[in-house]
C-alpha cells in the first residue's frame, strides 16, 4: 500500500483526535417546523453536521440528540471550528458549548407545618381547605427532572387513581432494571438521557447506575415523593425518626420521571453527581411535549450563569410557551452572598428553611453542662456511664500535619492507638458528616460530636451516622473544646437521640440556602419564597445507603435529607394544588400568588431569622416562607407571558429563536417586567418601576396600598387606592424609591409593599441599594 492510500485510510481516525466536545446548536423557527415528520427534522439537523464535517462518515454519528418538539435544534459532537462554522450560518441562532460538570442535584412533618393537614379524611376537610378545593391535585402532571425514581416505594402506588388523563402523551421508557409494569396511575411517565453524559464520561458504568430511569441514588425519589407521594402510614428514617404518616404535597398529583443525573465516574456517590446540558434539553423538550403541567427541578448550576448560556434557563424558557410552571431549587451555597442560581425570572426559585420538628441528642460534660445537640443516628453508647472525651487534632496519626485539618477527622486521619474506645470531637469543613464518624468508627472511636463551624452557626444538619453521635452549634463547639483544654479528666455522654414536634423559633433560614442578590440580573429579586429544606423525611432508592457511602450497606424505605433540593418539590407540589384549582391560571399567575401570600413570622409571632438568631431578610427567603392555603386566593396576581420574557431578554442578548419577536430598538428597563417583587440596584437619586395587576379576587373590590420603606429611602406608590369593579380586570400603578441620604452606599436595605382590601394581602419585598 502506498503512502497516499493510507493516509487516506488514516484521516478518518485523525479526525477523531482532534479536540471536540459537545455544544448545542440553536436554530431559527420556521412556519413549516410543525408539518415536518420527526424523521424530517432530524435528517434537516444531519444536513447541517454533513456542511461542516470533513468526513461524511462522523457526520450522523456526531447528532447527539434532534431536539424534536418545543427547542429548535440539536446537540451533537464538535471541533471548536466546526462550531464556529455553524454559528455563521444565517439559520443559526447561537452555539452554546455544553458545560462540564456545570449542573448538578442540590441536595412529613413538613406539610402539617405548611398547613395542610394530610393525615385528615376528605370528610374532614372543610370546604375552604385547599385539599378538598384541589381534590388533592388530581389529575396535575408533575415532570420531575432529577435522578430517577425507585417505582417499589410505596410513596407511588396508585390506589384509589383515576384513568391516565387523556391529555398524556408521555412514555415509560424501559431498561435493564425497569419495565413498563413499573409505571402506574401514580408514576404515568418515565424516561431517562444518556447521550450527553456518555459522551464525555464514555459508557455509564453499570454497577453504579442503571442504564433506565431507576433510582440508583436516591434523591430523585427522595423529591418525586416530596411532591405527590401517596400517604403511608409508620413511615419513618432509620431508628425510628421522624415516625408518622408520609405524604407528598399533591398526593393525588400525577408523576413523570426524567432521569438526566448521573454518578461523576471515579468519585463516590456522596460526592454529588453531574446533569449534563444536552440531556437536559432533551428531557425539557420531551416533557413539554409529553403535557407535564409543573416540572420540579431539584438541579442548577455551580454558579449563576447567564440566561443565554444556560441550559436550564432556556429550557425553562421554552416551557412557559406552553403555560408549564418550572420551580428550582435556589442552590446550597450560602450563607454567601449574590451565590443563587436559577435566577431567570420565569423560574420559580426556592430557598430552604427548617420546619418546626428537631432530633434531639444532648451531650453532658464531665463538668456538669449540658449541651443541645442533635442526631438522627439509630445507635446508642453500650452504657450510660461518662466516657473518655477527645479533640480530633489530639488524636491524629503522626503524619498529619497540626492544621485545622487535624480537626476534620478525613479518612486515614485518626490514630487507633490514640482513639480507641474515646468520644472524638470533629469539626465540620472538609469531608462529609457522615464520612467523618465512619473515620472515627474505623479508629475504635466509641462515639463522635460533630461541631458546626462558624458559617454553619445554629444550623444543625442530622444524619444516619455509622455509631453513636450528635452534631452540635458552632458556639456549642468552642465551649466543648475550652473544656477539653481546662482539663485533663475531660469526660461527655451522648444521649440517645428523640423526635421532637413543635420546636421554637420555626421556621429559620437554613444557612446553606443560597443567598442574593441576583448575580445576573439584580433587577429581579431572588431567590423567590422559601420552602421547608432542612432534615426532611421522603421515600428513598433501595439502591443506595441513607449516606449514599459505598461503604454503608444500610438500606431504609425513608431517608431524611436536606438541602433547596428538598424545599423545591414542596413548593411544586404546592403549586399543583393551585393548578388543580385553577386551571386556567397563567404560569406566572401561580408563581405570583405563591410569592406575594408568602409569610415573613414565625411560630412564635416574631420576624422569621437566620440560623444564628439573626433577622433573615429577602435575599434569604425572598417574599417569605411558603403558605399554600393562603395561595389558592391572592387577591391579587402580577401575571406575565412569554412575550414579556423575550422583551426582558433583549436587555441580556438578542434571542432570536422566535422571526416574529424582534426587540425594539430601545429596549424597556429591566425592572418593568411585571414581577411580583422589586429590587433597585445602585439608584442614584430616584427610580421609578410600573407593574400591573390583576383581580383574581372578588368583584367591587378596593386595594390601599401600604409601604413599610427600606431603611433610608423614600417610597411612594401611585396610585395608592386601586378599584376593581370585575374579576380579571386590570390596573396599572407605579412605585417611585428615592434615598434620603441615610442610606449606606453599596449595602441594600429592605422593605415591603402591600395591598389590602381587608380579606387578602398582596405583599411584595422591595430591596434597594445606593451608589
Amino acid at each position: 500500500m502506498n503512502t497516499y492510500s493510507l493516509l487516506l485510510l488514516l484521516l478518518p481516525l485523525l479526525a477523531s483526535c482532534v479536540d471536540t466536545k459537545v455544544y448545542i446548536v440553536y436554530l431559527r423557527h420556521n412556519d413549516d417546523d410543525g408539518i415536518k415528520t420527526f424523521e424530517e427534522i432530524e435528517e434537516n439537523h444531519v444536513s447541517y453536521l454533513f456542511s461542516v464535517k470533513k468526513f461524511q462518515e462522523g457526520a450522523r454519528s456526531s447528532l447527539l440528540y434532534s431536539y424534536k418538539h418545543s427547542i429548535n435544534g440539536f446537540a451533537a459532537v464538535l471541533t471548536a471550528e466546526e462550531a464556529s462554522q455553524l454559528s455563521d450560518m444565517e439559520e443559526v441562532v447561537m452555539v452554546i458549548p455544553s458545560h462540564e460538570r456545570e449542573y448538578s442535584l442540590h441536595t412529613t412533618r413538613s406539610w402539617e407545618f405548611a398547613g395542610l393537614d394530610e393525615e385528615l379524611k376528605p370528610n374532614q376537610l372543610g370546604r375552604e381547605d385547599l385539599l378538598f378545593k384541589s381534590q388533592y391535585g388530581k389529575d396535575v402532571i408533575v415532570g420531575m427532572m432529577d435522578s430517577g425514581v425507585w417505582p417499589e416505594s410505596e410513596s407511588f402506588s396508585d390506589r384509589g387513581m383515576g384513568p391516565i388523563p387523556v391529555s398524556w402523551k408521555g412514555i415509560c421508557q424501559t431498561g435493564p432494571s425497569f419495565k413498563s409494569a413499573h409505571c402506574n396511575r401514580k408514576l404515568i411517565g418515565a424516561r431517562y438521557y444518556l447521550k450527553g453524559y456518555e459522551a464525555l464520561y464514555g459508557p455509564l458504568n453499570t454497577t453504579n447506575d442503571s442504564r433506565s430511569p431507576r433510582d440508583m441514588d436516591g434523591h430523585g425519589t427522595h423529591t418525586a415523593s416530596t411532591v405527590g407521594g401517596q400517604g403511608v402510614p409508620n413511615a419513618s428514617s432509620l431508628g425510628g425518626f421522624s415516625g408518622g404518616t408520609a405524604f407528598g404535597g399533591a398526593p393525588m398529583a400525577r408523576l413523570a420521571i426524567y432521569k438526566v443525573c448521573w454518578p461523576i465516574p471515579s468519585k463516590g456517590k456522596e460526592d454529588g453527581n453531574t446533569c449534563l446540558f444536552e440531556d437536559m434539553l432533551a428531557a425539557f423538550d420531551d416533557a413539554i411535549h409529553d403535557g407535564v403541567n409543573i416540572l420540579s427541578i431539584s438541579i442548577g448550576s455551580s454558579r449563576p450563569l447567564n440566561y443565554t448560556q444556560d441550559g436550564l434557563a432556556l429550557g425553562a424558557l421554552q416551557a412557559t410557551i406552553n403555560n408549564i410552571l418550572v420551580v428550582c431549587s435556589g442552590g446550597n451555597e450560602g450563607p454567601a452572598q449574590s451565590t443563587v442560581v436559577n435566577t431567570a425570572p420565569w423560574i420559580l426559585t426556592v430557598a430552604a428553611s427548617s420546619i418546626d420538628r428537631a432530633f434531639v441528642a444532648p451531650v453532658q460534660l464531665g463538668n456538669g453542662h449540658k449541651i443541645k445537640g442533635q442526631s438522627a443516628t439509630p445507635y446508642k453508647l453500650p452504657k450510660r456511664k461518662m466516657y473518655q472525651l477527645v479533640y480530633a487534632g489530639e488524636v491524629v496519626n503522626e503524619d498529619v500535619p497540626k492544621t485545622y485539618i487535624a480537626s476534620q477527622c478525613l479518612p486515614g486521619s485518626l490514630s487507633p492507638q490514640k482513639a480507641k474506645g474515646k468520644i472524638v470531637l470533629c469539626l465540620r469543613g472538609n469531608g462529609t458528616r457522615v464520612g467523618k464518624g465512619m473515620e472515627v468508627k474505623r479508629a475504635g472511636g466509641i462515639g463522635y460530636i460533630l461541631g458546626n463551624s462558624p458559617a454553619n452557626g445554629a444550623e444543625l444538619t442530622v444524619d444516619a451516622h455509622v455509631l453513636p453521635a450528635t452534631a452540635v452549634t458552632s458556639d456549642d463547639a468552642i465551649k466543648i473544646l475550652k473544656y477539653i483544654n481546662s482539663t485533663k479528666t475531660r469526660t461527655a455522654y451522648i444521649y440517645p437521640g428523640k423526635t421532637v414536634l413543635q420546636a421554637k423559633p420555626a421556621p429559620s433560614m437554613a444557612a446553606f440556602s443560597s443567598r442574593g442578590p441576583n448575580a445576573i440580573s439584580p433587577e429581579i429579586l431572588k431567590p423567590d419564597i422559601a420552602a421547608p429544606g432542612l432534615n426532611i423525611l421522603a421515600a428513598w432508592t433501595g439502591g443506595n445507603a441513607p449516606t449514599k457511602i459505598a461503604g454503608d450497606h444500610r438500606r431504609v424505605k425513608y431517608n431524611l435529607l436536606s438541602g433547596t433540593s428538598m424545599a423545591c418539590p414542596h413548593v411544586a407540589a404546592a403549586a399543583a394544588l393551585l393548578k388543580a384549582v385553577h386551571p386556567d391560571w397563567s404560569s406566572a399567575a401561580i408563581k405570583s400568588a405563591l410569592i406575594t401570600t408568602a409569610g415573613i413570622v414565625n411560630n412564635v409571632g416574631k420576624r422569621i431569622t437566620d440560623a444564628s438568631g439573626n433577622q433573615a431578610d429577602p435575599f434569604q427567603f425572598g417574599s417569605g416562607h411558603f403558605r399554600p392555603e393562603k395561595a389558592v386566593d391572592p387577591g391579587l396576581v402580577y401575571d406575565a407571558s412569554y412575550a414579556d420574557y423575550l422583551l426582558f431578554l433583549c436587555n441580556h442578548a438578542d434571542f432570536k429563536s422566535n422571526p416574529t419577536f424582534i426587540c425594539p430598538k430601545t429596549t424597556p428597563s429591566i425592572q418593568n417586567l411585571n414581577y411580583p417583587s422589586f429590587s433597585f440596584p445602585n439608584i442614584n437619586g430616584k427610580a421609578t418601576v410600573r407593574r400591573t395587576v390583576t383581580n383574581v379576587g372578588g368583584k367591587g373590590s378596593v386595594y390601599f396600598a401600604r409601604v413599610e420603606p427600606p431603611l433610608g429611602i423614600t417610597v411612594k406608590v401611585s396610585p395608592p387606592v386601586l378599584h376593581f369593579n370585575r374579576v380579571g380586570e386590570k390596573k396599572n400603578f407605579e412605585v417611585t424609591v428615592e434615598g434620603n441620604g441615610r442610606l449606606e452606599k453599596g449595602v441594600y436595605s429592605f422593605g415591603w409593599l402591600t395591598w389590602n382590601d381587608g380579606i387578602h394581602s398582596v405583599r411584595s419585598p422591595i430591596a434597594v441599594s445606593s451608589v
